[in-house]
């Protein structure tokens, strides 16, 4: 039986407004996108799909996450025939297209929203509507979650921003309609959604107040100081699912993510299997320090709830790597990690040649969360900023960034050819993974005792044996295997490792090698 492309394959997440500018208005667009998909297809870095961040007409309350129609695409993207452009030449290239569906609100110019307000009998009860604020519920976002409109003289939900209004997935014409519209782009030739959010489309039907917690910080932010128990995560939501997983078909993949910031509730993993998701997020290796022991944990906690896992070390909500002295040999190292563990690799745009989080000046900030809580948290536009295509921040476009480029020195065109460069090592790798059934669909196996240095783990398919040694630490280290090792396939030192059983590895070293 053929695996599906989703277990075999790698994902590259693509944040559209910072990938690539075609027409010199400072915005990514789809042309750019497709103007560079030669970097991502097999002549390139060779990933098997992209995944496109919101391209839905929006006003960008929370750039893209508040969609105003979602059976369009963006003007400012491109328009429906940039979008079209873009699926064939992806399609040329083997590489498939997922979207990003948002869809437990939408933006309050969504003509969903206009109706409800205005009372029209057939949107009226698509979003939730009181005269007084019923519970505690808070925004994700600061403050409370209900706010008045003025148009209807009600009280509406908002889990995040109040121009985000929550939708009623309980009144069963939402849940129709936007069956429908992902029915809609998969016949366009879209292979699926990486759903935002999605565990907090159904509430409770009595919208009972959330348990009180003892956290301190609640008085400030009052959605840490509950137990998100009545707003999110209901029994309801598996039909949902359901119902969205029979709209991709046999041959697409719904990828969920969840609102979930305390790393104790790991729900996510449940969400899968047969008439559920076929992919959660899982964040666990993201959230981890930096080490061996740690990052371990990590890879045990989340490989051990999942019986798929996928595995992700940045995206666009959470701080890129730090810029240190270090930073390109654990870009190199990231590499080894993430396309080796037994699951589905997601990279973020950018990974591929070390771009760290960059630190913005206050007058520079567009996210909504930096404007609201600087200086004590900067916001997400540090790991948004534009792709560094070429030297000084060149390649991005002709116009001026939406958002400043970092001017490091690392880019594409800086790093392609150079032996030992951050991109050249990712290439390898995921060329080392397309040629081993292994590294696949083999399964894997953890040591029973995390090595305080290294990391590593063994995978076996049909007779072959891969073993992953990576040294976290800025010392060599020394590590007893279980097994001989046979011939290295790729390390960032260009040596050859063995034979084994002892090993000694150098400082921030990583190998891949064949192990009897």
């Amino acid at each position: 039986m053929t695996a599906p492309w989703w277990k075999t394959g790698v994902i590259y997440q693509i944040y559209p407004r910072s990938f690539m500018d075609s027409d010199g208005d400072g915005l990514g667009d789809l042309d750019g996108i497709r103007h560079r998909l030669d970097h991502l297809a097999a002549t390139g870095l060779g990933v098997d799909a992209i995944w496109l961040g919101p391209i839905h007409p929006s006003p960008d309350a929370d750039f893209g996450y508040d969609v105003a129609d979602f059976d369009a695409v963006d003007p400012r993207m491109g328009g429906e025939p940039a979008f079209d452009r873009l699926l064939e030449a992806a399609r040329g290239r083997g590489l498939r297209v997922l979207m990003d569906l948002v869809v437990n609100h939408t933006s309050d110019q969504h003509a969903w929203f206009q109706a409800s307000r205005a009372r029209r009998d057939d949107k009226d009860d698509w979003y939730f509507w009181r005269g007084v604020p019923p519970n505690n519920w808070a925004s994700a976002f600061g403050g409370s979650g209900w706010r008045r409109d003025p148009v209807r003289g009600e009280h509406y939900l908002h889990t995040f921003l109040p121009q985000q209004p929550d939708l009623n997935w309980r009144h069963p014409p939402v849940a129709d309609e936007i069956v429908a519209m992902m029915r809609r782009w998969v016949a366009r030739g879209v292979s699926g959604f990486r759903l935002d959010v999605f565990n907090c489309y159904v509430k409770d039907a009595s919208l009972r107040s959330n348990p009180r917690t003892w956290n301190p910080a609640g008085f400030l932010y009052p959605y840490i100081g509950q137990r998100h128990i009545h707003d999110r995560d209901q029994e309801d939501l598996l039909p949902v699912l359901a119902r969205m997983r029979e709209a991709v078909g046999e041959d697409g993949v719904l990828l969920g993510e969840t609102l979930d910031e305390d790393p104790r509730y790991r729900l996510a993993a449940g969400y899968c299997g047969p008439d559920r998701l076929h992919l959660a997020m899982g964040f666990e290796l993201l959230r981890a320090r930096w080490g061996a022991a740690r990052y371990g944990r990590a890879i045990r906690r989340w490989a051990a709830l999942c019986s798929w896992p996928t595995w992700v070390l940045a995206n666009h909500d959470f701080p890129r790597s730090p810029t240190h002295r270090h930073a390109d040999t654990r870009a190199r190292l990231d590499a080894l990690i993430l396309l080796t563990l037994r699951g589905t690799p997601i990279i973020y745009y950018g990974q591929e040649i070390g771009m760290v989080h960059a630190r913005l000046a206050r007058r520079h900030l567009r996210d909504p969360l930096g404007l609201r809580f600087w200086p004590l948290y900067r916001g997400r536009d540090g790991a948004r900023t534009p792709m560094q295509w070429e030297p000084g921040g060149a390649g991005f476009s002709a116009g001026t960034p939406w958002l400043p480029i970092s001017r490091d020195g690392r880019s594409v065109a800086e790093q392609t050819g150079r032996p030992g460069s951050v991109l050249e090592t990712w290439k390898a790798m995921l060329a080392l993974r397309r040629t081993e059934p292994a590294l696949q669909l083999g399964g894997m196996t953890l040591p029973e005792r995390d090595h305080a240095q290294v990391l590593t783990w063994r995978r076996d398919h049909e007779g072959r044996s891969l073993r992953t040694l990576v040294n976290l630490s800025a010392r060599k280290a020394t590590i007893e295997l279980p097994e001989p090792v046979g011939e290295t396939l790729l390390s960032t030192h260009d040596r050859e490792l063995g034979p084994g059983p002892g090993l000694t590895l150098g400082p921030l070293e990583g190998a891949v090698v064949v192990v009897g």
